[in-house]
């Protein structure tokens, strides 16, 4: 039996704990999507609606899995920055393609039109309030932004 690889997550409370900061590793987890969400329930909790925290995983779920499956390596970490109205998530790996991450499905009044490569995108597109890809030393981060209040952050 293979003992479980150990997981690093780090926590910084800032301004009086007004803004949290957490850094998760991910490319020495079993199972990163998995750990993923985990960490975004426990630092939303308290802060905000079921319904708000479930999008906010469905995202980072989605930003992971892609990561997992677009990439060699997979993702390397994740970071969270978890403001009073918004969560801010990054989901980082090696791969330096940023023009190829986009959402490849067109939304349709019937999903059986749009193409089961790219849904994941579309997803995000839908959940979250706005989602960019950001070229890193490392690679890329692809970043998404959800909103935790009703009016959230303007962008």
């Amino acid at each position: 039996m293979t003992p479980a690889r150990t997981t690093d997550v780090r926590t910084r409370d800032l301004a009086d704990g007004a803004v949290q900061h957490r850094w998760v590793q991910l490319d020495h987890a079993d199972h990163p999507q998995a750990l993923a969400r985990e960490q975004v329930r426990h630092a939303l909790a308290g802060r905000t609606t079921p319904s708000r925290i479930d999008n906010a995983v469905s995202v980072v779920s989605e930003l992971v899995a892609n990561a997992m499956e677009h990439t060699d390596a997979g993702p390397t970490r994740m970071t969270l920055d978890v403001y009073e109205d918004i969560v801010l998530m990054w989901v980082h790996d090696t791969a330096r393609d940023t023009g190829s991450v986009q959402p490849r499905g067109v939304l349709a009044d019937d999903p059986d039109d749009i193409p089961e490569n790219g849904r994941g995108l579309v997803l995000v597109e839908l959940l979250a309030a706005k989602w960019f890809v950001w070229p890193t030393a490392e690679g890329k981060a692809v970043v998404a932004a959800v909103n935790l209040s009703p009016g959230g952050a303007k962008w």
